[in-house]
């Protein structure tokens, strides 16, 4: 199925972010959420933007006119009932966001694709009450959508393979690098990853080890990332900190033992760029 009609729930920020890069490589776009006058602030913010990058000359009001073009709103769910994909974006709460899918799975057409913006929320619970939960899956875009180039597309235990290759596709259709989740792991890749190094420089903070301003300096001049871990937790909203943390309680505490991955892979003689072959191959 070729999916043409993408239906957006939530104005806020990301939803906001979603439907217009989505616009502007040529979906059409329904943009829904509760009352219109969000729907109305956030296509209100998304021209503001346009009109300073037309005045900057990095875009053009032609391609301007044809994203707007694209984005209807609406605050009636029943809408959406023709898309070929729903992307939902609404607040990270549990229940709100199984009511949302358990209320697509009867509007929605039985073939059409359904996705979650959860950034660390289980998919399989999330769609647990959904018809066919085979066509759901997580999108998680990153903040802010318009500039950041990765989307995660998260599997659910009933996610179908080729549920996984439509959102895929789609992900590559908006200029993002998609990248596939296996199983649903709270956190996913990126906020597995990133929680456990933001947290070790809290703790570090909180041992006397060194300063924020000295961990945040230590972090950009020694691995040469664009922002330390204090000032990427300030710019993400410390308010969403604790939730993702709940989340990932589920996860073991990290095991500094060295992992049987890398013991395997030295006994092979697999160093690294050094040898030829670690992780990858550079022979």
């Amino acid at each position: 199925m070729a999916i043409k009609t993408i239906g957006v729930l939530g104005a806020g920020q990301m939803g906001s972010g979603i439907a217009q890069i989505a616009a502007s490589k040529g979906y059409s776009v329904i943009l829904r959420d509760i009352k219109q006058e969000f729907c109305d602030k956030a296509l209100e913010k998304m021209k503001a933007g346009f009109d300073k990058r037309v005045a900057a000359g990095k875009a053009s009001a032609e391609d301007v006119a044809a994203t707007m073009a694209n984005i209807s709103t609406t605050a009636d769910l029943s809408v959406l009932k023709d898309c070929d994909m729903v992307i939902e974006a609404a607040v990270e709460i549990l229940d709100i966001k199984k009511g949302i899918f358990r209320e697509l799975g009867e509007i929605c057409r039985p073939d059409a694709i359904m996705c979650t913006n959860t950034s660390s929320m289980s998919i399989t619970e999330i769609m647990s009450e959904m018809k066919n939960p085979e066509r759901g899956a997580g999108m998680h875009f990153f903040f802010p959508v318009t500039a950041m180039k990765l989307v995660e597309i998260i599997r659910g235990d009933k996610t179908s393979d080729a549920t996984v290759a439509a959102v895929k596709e789609v992900g590559t259709g908006m200029g993002k690098v998609p990248v596939e989740c296996k199983t649903d792991t709270p956190g996913f890749i990126v906020n597995r990853c990133l929680f456990a190094f933001m947290l070790e420089a809290i703790h570090c903070y909180e041992d006397g080890v060194a300063s924020v301003e000295d961990i945040d300096t230590a972090i950009k001049m020694g691995l040469n990332h664009p922002l330390g871990p204090f000032e990427m937790m300030d710019l993400s909203g410390l308010d969403t900190f604790p939730h993702v943390c709940d989340t990932m309680e589920a996860l073991p505490v990290t095991n500094w033992s060295t992992p049987e991955a890398v013991k395997k892979l030295v006994a092979e003689g697999k160093y690294g760029r050094k040898s030829g072959k670690g992780w990858y191959d550079y022979n």
